[in-house]
């Protein structure tokens, strides 16, 4: 993959910086070998301590947690398990 500095988007929040500094850093660290299947790492990386850190907010109940994250709470408790998370 060519090193190519990546196109900078309009109005990136705190959030799109952190990910696209360790995009960054994960493309030098590659140092020319291919990457893995990047959206699923991404999003794991990205979704577990954003449900964690929810959870927290909401003292683990589900329902609110679900409402907040804008989600089905089904879904929210797959997602916990899959992470470990309860």
């Amino acid at each position: 993959m060519a090193n190519r500095p990546a196109r900078r988007v309009e109005n990136e929040n705190d959030i799109g910086r952190c990910v696209r500094r360790a995009l960054d850093a994960y493309f030098r660290d590659l140092d020319g070998e291919r990457p893995a299947p990047l959206h699923d790492m991404v999003m794991a990386c990205v979704e577990m301590p954003l449900l964690a850190y929810v959870m927290a907010q909401v003292e683990g109940n589900q329902t609110q947690a679900a409402d907040i994250l804008g989600m089905n709470r089904n879904t929210l408790r797959k997602k916990l398990k899959f992470y470990g998370l309860i």
